[in-house]
This record gives C-alpha cells, structure tokens and sequence, in this order.
C-alpha cells in the first residue's frame, strides 16, 4: 500500500535522533529532535522557498506508529532543524530523553 504522504507531493526524508529537554527561565520546557546537520543542510536547500516567520517549515512526522501534522523550526545558532515533540506524542511512542527514535519527516 502506497504512503499516503507521498501521494500528495510531499518529499520524505528519514533519520535517527535523540529527544533533548531545552528548558529556559526555569517556567517551561519543549522537547525536541535535532535534524542531522547534512539532511537539515539538504532539505533547507530544497525547500527554503517554503519557510515562514523564524524559519518555520510545514511538515508531516511519522515516529513509530503515530504520524502527526506540525512545523519544524530552522535554528540558526545550530545550524540546523529542530522538531518539537508535544508529550502526547511522547507518552503514545514512549520516547525518552536521549534515547534514539527513527524519524520520518514529509515537506
């Protein structure tokens, strides 16, 4: 069976991360993957036309058996793309801190 996905236009893109807790203030937190610096380096190449306010990028995310709609940010002082990771997602996948997920990412 075909991905849905992909039958939209959409490019997928593949990598492993580990979710990291950035915390500023003390008042709340996000959790979030950092995109390898050489695929964020492709997909900005390829699709930088597409990027909103702060480097804001629609995007389709598939982490085990949960695929969601959300945004990916272009973090400048990393170089690179974060993507957030809300707790519902967290507890459904079971995903921990610095423990490596596949990552399925369509823009």
């Amino acid at each position: 069976m075909p991905d849905l996905f992909d039958k939209v236009g959409l490019i997928k893109y593949e990598f492993t991360g580990k979710p990291h807790f950035y915390q500023e203030g003390g008042v709340c937190g996000w959790h979030f993957i950092f995109f390898p610096k050489d695929l964020a380096k492709e997909i900005r190449n390829n699709h930088k036309h597409q990027e909103e306010g702060w480097g804001r990028m629609k995007a389709m995310v598939k982490i085990g058996g949960t695929e969601w709609k959300t945004s990916i940010w272009f973090d400048t002082k990393n170089d690179t793309f974060l993507l957030p990771v809300k707790a519902e997602i967290r507890r459904k996948e079971k995903i921990e801190i610095d423990k490596s997920v596949d990552v399925t990412v369509w823009v």
